[in-house]
């Protein structure tokens, strides 16, 4: 008896889901295009022009200390950033436009236990997002971040605040180039 191919696909789903794995169904789903008819207002892309495949360098440094991909999730809706510093630091965000606030919303985790969420507006050229986060000690610390087209690249500075804003201090300061 001859096995057709789709008959191959859905014995492949069908013990997929009785494994509760769905990883064929998954692994096709990430191969098809994210397309939304939600997300088509022109504020939704202009966080577009941190997607890539990225290496990340500390401004003025010629060693990249991450590698960093931005690309589109949730149907277009958002962006995902996947984080792999050379010391071993990963993290991912999302970041979507929020039409009902008319603000820019991104959650930051890390597989260190970190987690930042920063909200903010483009303007000027530029995506900046603040909010607050803890220090090692449970002090509220205030954090601003900057992105901005640079160069055929992006760059990202951040800053922090232990005074309400008062004063800012450089938390880092980084350039994406594309990746080789």
């Amino acid at each position: 008896m001859r096995i057709r191919w789709p008959w191959v696909v859905l014995i492949a789903d069908a013990l997929a889901v009785l494994a509760g794995v769905g990883y064929a169904r998954t692994a096709r789903a990430a191969d098809e295009p994210q397309k939304s008819s939600f997300c088509t207002a022109p504020e939704y892309r202009q966080f577009d022009f941190w997607l890539g495949d990225w290496d990340a360098f500390d401004v003025g440094t010629t060693t990249p200390s991450a590698h960093v991909k931005i690309d589109r999730a949730l149907g277009g809706c958002a962006l995902r950033e996947q984080y792999e510093g050379a010391d071993g630091y990963k993290g991912e965000s999302l970041s979507m436009y929020d039409k009902s606030r008319k603000v820019w919303h991104q959650s930051w985790f890390t597989n260190r236990g970190y987690m930042l969420t920063i909200e903010g507006t483009f303007h000027d050229g530029e995506m900046e997002l603040t909010g607050s986060d803890r220090a090692p000690d449970g002090k509220e610390r205030r954090v601003r971040g900057i992105w901005k087209p640079e160069s055929g690249g992006v760059r990202e500075t951040a800053y922090r605040s232990t005074d309400g804003g008062k004063s800012w201090t450089q938390w880092f300061d980084l350039e994406f180039r594309p990746r080789k």
